[in-house]
């Protein structure tokens, strides 16, 4: 299962984060994977001066936003880290590493997500892929806007055959490591929030019952 997020990043953070895109230096994609020869992209420098408000930003508008904590259940998320597509770059079909290097520990990668900051119309191609069983769904976000989907996911980021395509990317360890279970622990509380005081008080209470039993009973340590 994967969610789209619409507007997680304000229209203030969006604009910081181009202008951080425009002064900020970009190093090879390959540092991060230099064994994928189908990586082409650029990504931010981390020991750039500006790298940690970029990664602040991103990282504030995630933990803010209920959805994506709700689907996401995160215990720890990698620095978001900005990365760039010009013409003839792209990064080919792929499944993320099961663990990721972040302060402190490794962090394993249960959920990953890409966050858009440049327009759609703005360049051509560079759609992120993601396979599910024999269908494909192509998706090219809106600005401040994100998907995040399981780190397992087989996905591609199309070629980029004019313009700029300029994202913010993280992964995420979730308290709930397995995906089956994230998914009944999202839908049950998705089914209590759209449904809300509509609920009989007693029917609501026990839905909620189950839900946090089952997240205490699968809570990874």
């Amino acid at each position: 299962m994967l969610l789209e997020i619409p507007e997680i990043l304000t229209g203030e953070e969006i604009e910081r984060l181009r202008v951080i895109a425009g002064r900020i230096t970009f190093v090879d994609g390959r540092a991060t994977n230099p064994d994928n020869a189908t990586k082409i992209n650029l990504q931010a420098n981390p020991k750039h001066a500006l790298y940690a408000e970029s990664t602040n930003i991103v990282m504030a508008a995630l933990l803010r936003s209920r959805p994506f904590r709700e689907f996401a259940f995160p215990k720890r998320i990698a620095p978001p880290m900005l990365a760039k597509y010009e013409a003839g770059m792209q990064y080919g079909v792929h499944a993320d590493s099961a663990f990721v290097a972040a302060p402190g520990a490794a962090l394993r990668a249960d959920v990953s997500a890409t966050i858009f900051l440049s327009a759609p119309q703005t360049y051509q191609g560079g759609e992120l892929v993601a396979y599910f069983g024999g269908r494909a769904l192509r998706f090219k976000g809106q600005p401040g806007s994100a998907i995040a989907y399981p780190s397992t996911t087989l996905h591609e980021v199309a070629p980029v055959t004019e313009g700029e395509r300029l994202v913010s990317i993280t992964f995420v360890q979730s308290h709930i490591a397995e995906e089956a279970r994230r998914t009944m622990l999202y839908e049950l509380n998705e089914v209590a929030a759209l449904e809300g005081l509509r609920m009989q008080w007693q029917n609501r209470v026990r839905l909620e019952a189950v839900s946090n039993n089952l997240m205490r009973q699968w809570a990874s340590d």
